[in-house]
């Protein structure tokens, strides 16, 4: 990606506030992070300050986008750096989860 290119997330700030305590900032991080909302191109969930997974609809097709997204002139963009899949891949993945764990573990 450019370096002209800022990274957004939804929620970033350049300042910590103290409104709350860090044990409830940390829990509604967490909240936020495994609810999706709806919006009009689908429901969006936040993997980090950088990534996205995207349930939405595409030429009448239903797909699963893993996306980073960045800041352009004040508007949120989709980034090259992303892949989406069709349902029946999802669930390929998700089928393989365990095997990937273990291979994790090995390194």
């Amino acid at each position: 990606m450019p370096r002209s290119k800022k990274v957004l997330h939804s929620d970033c700030s350049d300042s910590h506030s103290n409104e709350q305590p860090p044990a409830k900032r940390a829990k509604t991080e967490k909240q936020r992070l495994s609810s999706g909302v709806k919006t009009e191109d689908g429901t969006v969930f936040d993997l980090d300050r950088y990534k996205r997974v995207t349930v939405r609809e595409f030429k009448g097709k239903l797909y699963i986008d893993i996306r980073e997204f960045y800041e352009q002139n004040g508007k949120q963009l989709p980034g090259k750096k992303g892949i989406s899949l069709q349902p029946e891949q999802w669930r390929k993945l998700l089928s393989m989860t365990d095997d990937i764990n273990a291979a994790l573990a090995e390194h």
